[in-house]
């Protein structure tokens, strides 16, 4: 008894339900635009005060470059221990939370490095870093 065989139906892939779930982002996205813009439409005059900051994050860091030499630089001016302690003064003022970091020449003395530490610490800085790199990197 020959038995009949059907062939075999080829696999189709159905975009039915991902084509509604576009379509409903695109629906979601199109009325979340439009309540945005109704927000913006009143008229409202916004109380001032006298003395605001501005809503701005946390300042970069002060970068002090340590040469070979044991000279320091800070944003490509070069200074001397007062200046620089100066410079750290107002920027701790300027923000309490100011951070440095400490980039020594490698080959370079190690009391230069502990002038710059010394500052800080009487500056009243304590967000102090030392920069380095991994072995094997290219500078």
């Amino acid at each position: 008894m020959p038995l009949k065989t059907l062939p075999l139906e080829e696999p189709t892939i159905n975009l039915t339900s991902m084509l509604d779930v576009v379509l409903n982002l695109i629906i979601f996205f199109m009325i979340s635009t439009q309540f945005i813009q109704e927000e913006r439409q009143y008229d409202v005059k916004l109380p001032t005060v006298s003395d605001a900051a501005a809503l701005s994050g946390q300042p970069d860091e002060v970068v002090v470059n340590i040469a070979a030499n044991g000279s320091f630089q800070v944003k490509g001016q070069s200074v001397n221990r007062t200046e620089l302690e100066g410079l750290l003064k107002a920027a701790r003022e300027r923000f309490p939370g100011q951070a440095v970091v400490v980039r020594a020449d490698g080959d370079g003395k190690y009391q230069p490095v502990m002038d710059v530490l010394a500052t800080c610490r009487q500056v009243g800085i304590r967000n102090v870093s030392l920069a380095n790199r991994l072995t094997g990197t290219t500078p």
